[in-house]
């Protein structure tokens, strides 16, 4: 499941950061293997990713594009049909040497797990705690989150009281060596899926670790 942020959590609107858009190539098509149309596949549009900034140009700001994504956009003898997207001002997953901005409080996804299109089904898109490709993500800066397991690099989890880094490829760790720190591991606990699958245990029966973290950035 591409959320790897859980739900307890606490900060002020204050320390989240609205400006910036995920940066990605071309909107894919559903059912492909990128990890915006599936929410189910874990990418570096997840919740939960640690990013860096990759553009920071204000006077660009928000452009109307022909995208595909709305279909068939060259009919003749209409106007244009235009999407929206923040190109200007985008943020990347980061690497262990990268400033880190903050972590994203929402995925960035194109289509459902039943294949939808976003676009058209807003209310589904605010359950899966999404924005969609050119929108704005909310970055958080400070505060404490509960971040599941694969938001850390293999085999790197902290310990309790440990101090967290940035790790390759969005992730954490609690390697210092050449990573950055993000905060500190203040509490650590564990979940199981019950009779049925659970978004962040997995499968029935399975069980999952998560961290709580305060992010200090």
């Amino acid at each position: 499941m591409a959320l790897r942020l859980l739900p307890f959590r606490q900060y002020i609107e204050q320390d989240v950061i609205n400006l910036y858009s995920l940066k990605h190539g071309d909107v894919p098509a559903v059912g492909s293997i990128d990890p915006l149309s599936d929410p189910s596949v874990n990418g570096e549009n997840d919740s939960g990713v640690v990013v860096t900034i990759a553009d920071g140009d204000f006077d660009k700001g928000i452009e109307y594009t022909s995208e595909s994504y709305l279909g068939k956009t060259d009919y003749p003898h209409i106007g244009a049909n235009g999407y929206p997207q923040v190109t200007g001002m985008r943020i990347t997953a980061a690497d262990k040497a990268d400033t880190p901005l903050g972590i994203t409080l929402r995925q960035t996804l194109t289509h459902d797990e039943n294949g939808e299109k976003l676009l058209y089904y807003r209310q589904k898109m605010i359950e899966l705690q999404a924005v969609l490709p050119g929108e704005v993500v909310p970055v958080l800066t400070r505060g404490l989150i509960t971040l599941d397991s694969s938001a850390f690099v293999a085999n790197e989890v902290p310990e309790v009281g440990a101090t967290v880094y940035t790790g390759a490829g969005g992730k954490l760790s609690d390697v210092a060596t050449a990573g950055i720190k993000v905060g500190t591991c203040i509490a650590a606990g564990s979940r199981k899926a019950g009779l049925t699958a659970d978004q962040f245990a997995g499968a029935s029966g399975d069980s999952s670790a998560y961290f709580l973290i305060k992010v200090e950035l």
